[in-house]
């Protein structure tokens, strides 16, 4: 029993959906150690959560992500993780986290939130619409959700699929694991169709993205000079540059 948990049903780990697709075990805490930045997910998402809120977030990982929403925004989070192994690192954190998947019955249990949040989550579902349906149940009246996911129609992925290349990759947007494949358009889509209207947008730089740290042309620029390109071209290339598409919605 991780200390600070509670176990809500045994589940297999997402990480085992990548099995056939690559040759290497995913790392379960490859996407720990995340920092506070204006242009990549943990600052969009501090900029969209109220100061003081009530937070569930689903899927919270290792945890990384909800330290920094409750130290930045002094919010109350609340985690539900299905991997053992990130849901102990969370709990090291001092979150307050449910081993599990989030149910209708978790949800009666731990009350209302002004925030539902999903940091790159969705991709990872068979059925992403049942889940922001479910997500309603656990919003306070005025509350919104907030959302994270890979951009498919990121550049590299373009060339890829121009030059016939559909690879997976252990991380990033190729993630083995993921499901379920989003542009801005589609998300957007995804979220009125589960009664949610869509108030804030941002892309993220993905300064740590395989795909602009080591891959040409960008590979060609200095470092430094790659980061502010990439700050750039995120803001006013999102659907292109962007390596992941970030939202707030609320309730209709």
């Amino acid at each position: 029993m991780i200390p600070g948990s509670r176990v809500i049903s045994q589940a297999a780990s997402p990480d085992e959906n990548a099995a056939g697709l690559i040759q290497e075990t995913p790392d379960p805490l490859r996407y720990d150690g995340q920092v506070l930045d204006p242009d990549e997910v943990s600052g969009i998402v501090t900029g969209m959560i109220p100061t003081g809120a009530r937070v569930l977030e689903v899927g919270c990982g290792t945890g990384s992500l909800s330290k920094i929403v409750a130290d930045t925004c002094g919010a109350e989070v609340v985690g539900v993780e299905p991997d053992a192994a990130r849901a102990q690192r969370a709990a090291g954190r001092g979150l307050k986290v449910h081993v599990g998947f989030l149910t209708r019955e978790l949800i009666h249990e731990i009350g209302s939130f002004d925030v539902v949040l999903f940091a790159d989550v969705l991709e990872h579902l068979p059925n992403p619409h049942a889940m922001l349906l479910l997500s309603r149940e656990a919003l306070r009246a005025g509350g919104a959700v907030v959302i994270s996911v890979p951009n498919v129609a990121h550049w590299s992925v373009r060339v890829d699929i121009l030059l016939g290349r559909f690879r997976y990759q252990p991380l990033g947007i190729m993630d083995a694991t993921h499901l379920r494949w989003f542009t801005a358009a589609s998300l957007r889509s995804l979220m009125a169709s589960s009664g949610f209207r869509v108030t804030e947008y941002r892309a993220t730089a993905g300064y740590g993205l395989p795909d602009n740290v080591g891959r040409r042309p960008l590979t060609w620029l200095p470092a430094n000079l790659r980061t502010r390109f990439l700050r750039f071209a995120s803001r006013h290339w999102p659907t292109l540059f962007g390596s992941q598409h970030v939202l707030k919605a609320e309730m209709l």
